[in-house]
């Protein structure tokens, strides 16, 4: 019996021991990769003629937001310059892993974040006020479930009007309604992630409802939001240039047509289209959307 729990001991051991490694070389990989990519700008003549999505993706690294989202937006801002310093927002959870947090913790934007959860906003608060960042003229918080009907007064409320620097949309569902309804606020960049299950050639949104939340909708998660597609229609109906997908195939960034200046072009959908790299591990890409495709979806 001791020889056995001995055993077990070691066992125990010994696989704790090999998911601290996997979670260190995990984290390795991504400090070398995000390294990589923040040197790359220096020995960029080096390299020779690299494709506009490569240099892009080469741009990419982490600091707060999920993926490398937060190299590609300080790249996209180097090109085009700043005004006010000002963000919105919406599906930031806790505040901790999201587009906006680099800028407001680390370079001194302001703006707003918005989260449908009250558990989040209020783990979030507390964060940020434990890095001086909540008072009147810096990071604020507010917790909505946004709809089409709500959304510009939200925004109206919190003194937001006009140009701001930057508009972050991850609500995992009405995503493409609700950018559709913006009208208060005039982005210079939009950020807002795209449903790759949704492959990169179909003009794709899950239809409207006031009350979508992804998980109740389908239990694989993989039924919510917009394909890159139906994006790049609705940014040039609305003035925007697609200059990039990151790498995670999770958000798409839109440059206002009149700012667009720099390294930065035009990338068509099909071309900027990255699937997620976990999904893939599941299913294929037409596998996944088989298994939505009988859903409430709409062509746009």
């Amino acid at each position: 019996m001791l020889i056995v729990k001995i055993y077990l001991y070691h066992l125990l051991f010994r696989l704790q021991w090999l998911k601290e490694k996997l979670m260190y070389n995990k984290r390795i990989g991504r400090i070398d990769t995000d390294s990589a990519n923040t040197l790359f700008p220096y020995y960029e003549s080096v390299a020779g003629n690299i494709p506009y999505k490569e240099r892009m993706r080469n741009r990419e690294f982490k600091v707060y937001s999920q993926n490398g989202e937060d190299g590609l937006l300080l790249y996209i801002f180097s090109q085009i310059g700043i005004t006010n310093k000002t963000f919105i927002e919406f599906g930031v959870e806790t505040g901790r892993e999201c587009n906006t947090a680099n800028l407001s913790i680390n370079y001194g934007w302001n703006g707003l974040m918005m989260d449908g959860s009250t558990k989040n906003i209020e783990s979030a608060v507390e964060y940020y006020r434990g890095l001086g960042r909540i008072n009147t003229r810096n990071t604020r918080f507010t917790q909505c479930f946004v709809t089409k009907d709500n959304i510009n007064g939200v925004i109206g409320n919190h003194d937001l009007t006009g140009e701001i620097d930057l508009l972050s949309i991850d609500i995992d569902g009405n995503d493409y309604w609700i950018w559709e309804t913006i009208t208060v606020v005039n982005p210079r960049v939009v950020v807002i992630e795209y449903n790759a299950s949704f492959g990169g050639e179909r003009s794709l949104t899950v239809s409207y409802d006031p009350a979508f939340t992804r998980f109740s909708k389908h239990r694989s998660g993989w039924y919510y939001g917009v394909s890159l597609a139906a994006l790049e229609k609705l940014g040039r109906k609305k003035g925007y240039t697609l200059v990039c997908a990151d790498s995670n195939g999770c958000n798409a960034f839109f440059v206002r047509d009149d700012v667009v200046k720099g390294d930065l072009q035009e990338i068509l959908a099909s071309e900027a289209f990255y699937p997620q790299p976990k999904r893939q591990t599941i299913a294929s890409l037409e596998q996944q959307f088989v298994l939505i495709k009988h859903l409430d979806i709409t062509e746009v």
